[in-house]
């Protein structure tokens, strides 16, 4: 909730925001994050944003890419983000929703394996590896870790999950919030 409005601040100057959502699955999360930087963002164009989305599963990316979900999902979704951000399937999508263009926009969708090489640069603003890292031992997850490290910005922030820690398994971040790290090294940003 905080992030976004900090990185604003930050990044006026370059107007750029990189942002990096690991472990996707069908897309939720992505398209979550491109809400909020849509309604967040000064609606002036020359913000460039772009958010990665990625997953092992091709079958998932898939679903993600298409951005075509059960009306269900959405339950929880306030209104008039609904009727902003979701347009309402007819005849074979009846009970669907559709995510907006938009948002389609904002994110590219690719298969990667955490645990081969990776093509991407960075540097990210902030890096999405919630409910991954559970999966790996503490030495695969250190290493996980220093990657994530290696591509995010000098003020960049990891965010896990809720049962996953850094704690004993990196010293590259600092915890902020319950499940927010800044990358070490950095001036910390305490209004989060």
């Amino acid at each position: 909730r905080q992030v976004v409005p900090y990185l604003l601040t930050q990044r006026k100057h370059l107007r750029k925001i990189r942002i990096w959502s690991a472990g996707c699955s069908t897309g939720e999360e992505p398209y979550s994050l491109a809400m909020t930087l849509a309604e967040t963002l000064p609606t002036s164009p020359t913000w460039d944003v772009k958010i990665l989305a990625t997953d092992l599963d091709t079958n998932v990316l898939a679903k993600a890419r298409a951005g075509l979900y059960g009306i269900e999902r959405i339950e929880s979704v306030n209104k008039n983000r609904v009727k902003r951000w979701f347009l309402k399937g007819a005849g074979e999508h009846e009970g669907c929703v559709k995510v907006a263009s938009q948002l389609q926009e904002m994110i590219a969708f690719n298969q990667l394996n955490l645990m081969k090489e990776w093509p991407m640069q960075g540097p990210f603003d902030v890096i999405f590896c919630r409910n991954v890292v559970i999966y790996f031992d503490k030495e695969t997850q250190a290493r996980l870790f220093a990657r994530y490290a290696d591509l995010l910005a000098n003020d960049g922030y990891l965010f896990v999950g809720h049962s996953e820690s850094l704690f004993k398994v990196t010293d590259k971040f600092s915890l902020i919030g319950q499940t927010i790290y800044q990358k070490n090294g950095t001036e910390r940003n305490d209004k989060i």
